[in-house]
Parts: structure tokens; C-alpha cells; sequence
């Protein structure tokens, strides 16, 4: 039988050595579950849509967006989209065309964003949330803060997202012609829909 007389230098040392070893076996392992577990809990819209309803005197206008671009991360709440303005859809194409040349000029102003935070969220919870997203909504080139109601709802590893909301013309330098005044209502409603899954 061998016994091997080590100093308790030694002992620190082959300790150390220890300790070193198993970092190295085991830090790519743990890196990889920190990865996978940041990643569940950032969501990407694989369905969105925006849209918004006028009660016009003479006629309703009403167009829907489902090219929205937008990234929720579910721990810290932040939340953000973005869209084109041409791509809203209209009924009317006539009216389609007066939107984009008329009212949102969108030679000039051709995005539309959200960027804030949705809060009374928690990812562990079941059934729909009562929810406020809070934050800075930029139509026309003009950008305001906004703090409007919502919904999520989890339902396996996606996220439902609603919301609905009035936006006043006047808050974001709409113009509506004169001729026209009394037939376009001076607000619309939104209506937020997304639908998230993770990245």
C-alpha cells in the first residue's frame, strides 16, 4: 500500500486545481441553461396587428396593419413595435390613397412606433391579465407618451397581447382639410393585436 504524504501547501494547490477543472467541465453547460433561459423569456410578434376605426359622419374609415414589427421582453416589461404607415389596408383604395397623401404624409413620416413598458404582468400566471402599457407612441413625426389598458394572456409558450385605445388628430399635427372637416371624426380607436412567441 502506497500513502501519499501531501504538505498542506499541496493540498491547496490540488484543490485549486480542482475547483479550475470543474469550472471548465461544467461553465459551457451552465452558460448554455442561462441562454435558453434568457431567450424564454423574450418574445418575438409572429402575428401582429394594428388597426384603427372611424365613425365619420358620412362614412366609417376603418384599415388594419399586419406588418408590425415588435419585441417584449417578459421579465422587465419593456415592449416595443414598429410599422410602416403605408402598409395599412383599407377597403376604400381611394381612401387608402388620401391617407397616405393627405393626412399622414408618409413620403415624409413613413414609420410609426411604441417603445415603453407593460406592467401587472407575470409570466407564471395563468388565465388573462388585466394589464397598462406605458410609454412613447410616434405617429406623423410626432411623438407623445401614452398610458393605455390591455390584456395578456399565456397560452403555452405564446403570448396573446391586446389593446384598445383613442389617439385625438390634433395630438399628433393631423390636418384634415376643411372640405372634408365635418365628415372625419378628430379622433380613432386602435386596436392593438399581437401574438408572441419566443426567440
Amino acid at each position: 500500500m502506497w500513502i501519499l504524504l501531501l504538505s498542506p501547501s499541496d493540498i491547496q494547490t490540488f484543490n485549486l486545481s480542482l475547483m479550475i477543472f470543474f469550472k471548465k467541465l461544467f461553465f459551457p453547460f451552465f452558460l448554455l441553461i442561462s441562454i435558453h433561459s434568457y431567450s424564454q423569456q423574450r418574445f418575438f410578434a409572429e402575428k401582429a396587428t394594428v388597426s384603427f376605426f372611424s365613425d365619420g359622419v358620412v362614412e366609417d374609415i376603418s384599415a388594419a396593419n399586419e406588418k408590425v414589427t415588435s419585441i417584449f421582453d417578459a421579465v422587465s416589461g419593456e415592449v416595443a413595435y414598429l410599422m410602416n404607415v403605408k402598409d395599412f389596408q383599407f377597403p376604400n383604395k381611394l381612401m387608402q390613397v388620401h391617407f397616405n397623401e393627405k393626412y399622414m404624409e408618409t413620403e415624409k413620416y413613413p414609420k410609426s412606433s411604441f417603445q415603453g413598458k407593460i406592467s401587472g404582468f407575470s409570466l407564471t400566471a395563468s388565465g388573462k391579465q388585466e394589464v397598462k402599457a406605458t410609454g412613447k407612441l410616434t405617429i406623423h413625426g410626432v411623438t407623445q407618451n401614452i398610458d393605455v389598458p390591455g390584456t395578456v394572456e399565456v397560452n403555452g409558450n405564446r403570448l396573446s397581447v391586446k389593446s384598445k385605445f383613442v389617439v385625438k388628430l390634433l395630438d399628433y399635427n393631423i390636418k384634415v382639410p376643411q372640405i372634408v372637416w365635418q365628415n372625419i371624426a378628430q379622433q380613432v380607436e386602435v386596436t392593438i393585436d399581437f401574438v408572441y412567441r419566443p426567440l
